[in-house]
């Protein structure tokens, strides 16, 4: 059996990227699924949750900083 990679946190590096209106940051990494939780910010500044996207669909500089290798 393969050993379950735990998350990696990212809070602290203060990745931060737009998409649209929105603003989201990165909040941890996880390489079992390849997926990311991100805290979204709309454009008030005000916290719209926290939400859970495939690290596919994140732009290529944020990708770089990541390395999920």
């Amino acid at each position: 059996m393969s050993k379950k990679k735990k998350s990696i946190e990212l809070h602290k590096k203060n990745i931060v990227y737009q998409k649209e209106k929105d603003t989201f940051k990165v909040q941890r990494f996880h390489p079992t699924s390849m997926t990311i939780d991100v805290l979204e910010i709309d454009k008030d500044g005000k916290k719209l949750g926290e939400k859970n996207i495939a690290f596919a669909h994140l732009p290529k500089e944020v990708k770089k900083m990541i390395k999920p290798n």
